[in-house]
């Protein structure tokens, strides 16, 4: 019985111990010049959806609920985050080369398809990211076309 009270305090000691390490939060000070937005044609509807349901994992301006301040919980989200943005950055999607930037557009529009973003993990917590079938259908046939045939915000072809 000793044993488990000396290992439950060490526990809690480790677990106090670590709340003093929190990873950097992902809060850029200004808007980005690089923004999807900034560079292609994307209808408020659609960049509000985005912004609703991916911008908190896929671009440089995370909004952070309250159990982020809970070590191991911010360690694990730092890392859903880093992940996300390595993969898709609407923050810096202007940055991409056309032919790279037709292949994120087709693979948002596969997720769209498939619903299969946000995560469900996500979701749990965030129920205001939860999209109707129809946004996904919007964001989806967007992501499309703009994977066909890009429209830029400057392309006087529009």
């Amino acid at each position: 019985m000793k044993k488990v009270k000396n290992l439950l305090w060490i526990l809690l000691a480790i677990f106090l111990l670590i709340q003093f390490f929190r990873p950097a939060k992902n809060q850029a000070a200004q808007a980005s010049p690089n923004d999807i937005a900034e560079k292609y044609v994307v209808p408020m509807n659609i960049l509000m959806d985005l912004n609703t349901a991916c911008y908190d994992c896929h671009s440089n301006y995370t909004h952070y609920p309250w159990y982020f301040h809970i070590q191991p919980v911010a360690w694990w989200m730092n890392s859903h985050i880093q992940e996300g943005k390595h993969h898709l950055n609407f923050s810096e999607f202007a940055t991409y080369p056309p032919d790279v930037a037709r292949k994120k557009f087709h693979h948002i529009y596969e997720v769209m398809r498939d619903h299969s973003m946000p995560i469900s993990s996500y979701l749990w917590m965030h129920k205001e990211a939860r999209l109707t079938d129809q946004q996904y259908q919007e964001v989806a046939e967007w992501a499309l076309q703009m994977s066909r045939q890009p429209q830029l915000i400057n392309d006087s072809t529009n």
